[in-house]
């Protein structure tokens, strides 16, 4: 079993990244938080691993911290919630918002994470309130900046993660305003924050033809 890689960059998008270990090159899946945090491409990386294996196929979830990791893999004991969707949530939500909304059973902010529903949320907050309780809350160091065109990057990854295109646009330009810095974890941890106070907004209802 696969539990840590160390290699090189050699692609990186918001939602995976290529490493390349000693000539090899591994797919591994990845939260948003990991990709603000990695360096510049061919930079040295260490990831710790999930590897996820179906009868079908196998996948690599890598994670910067154990924490994080850890977590990931709590969300994957709960109910309807596969390592896709714990990416999500992960990506949608740092641990330092996400775990706070579990204990405190807010299942309001929870189903504002794209992909996650009532139901999914409810099970969530009943099946892992308890063991969070021993989780702690740190802050993180902060992530090195990213390069020009931070914001389009914000953009893409949050419409990759299931944002309305015009939303995250919007979402993303407050954010501008509001900081003072531009790099790519700024502007996505404020543009999160901004989107997960948002009420959701319905969906659209098929016209119904007239009489």
């Amino acid at each position: 079993m696969i539990a840590q890689l160390r290699g090189s960059l050699a692609d990186k998008r918001p939602n995976q990244v290529i490493l390349d270990v000693a000539g090899v090159g591994y797919l591994v899946h990845i939260p948003l938080s990991t990709f603000s945090a990695l360096g510049e491409l061919r930079a040295e990386v260490t990831l710790l691993i999930h590897m996820h294996v179906r009868e079908d196929a196998l996948s690599l979830y890598g994670f910067l911290s154990s924490r994080e990791k850890h977590l990931f893999e709590m969300l994957l004991s709960a109910s309807g919630v596969g390592p896709s969707l714990a990416l999500k949530i992960l990506s949608g939500m740092s641990v330092e918002e996400l775990v706070p909304a579990i204990r405190a059973g807010d299942v309001a902010r929870l189903t504002r994470i794209p992909g996650v529903g009532k139901k999914t949320a409810e099970r969530m907050v009943v099946e892992l309130k308890d063991k969070l309780e021993a989780v702690a809350i740190e802050h993180e160091r902060p992530a090195p900046s990213s390069p020009a065109g931070a914001a389009a990057d914000v953009v893409s990854a949050l419409t990759n993660l299931g944002y309305d295109p015009r939303a995250a646009e919007t979402a993303v330009e407050d954010a501008r305003r509001a900081s003072a810095s531009a790099n790519f974890e700024t502007l996505l941890r404020a543009a999160l924050h901004s989107l997960s106070q948002s009420p959701a907004q319905p969906r659209p209802r098929a016209a119904r033809s007239s009489p």
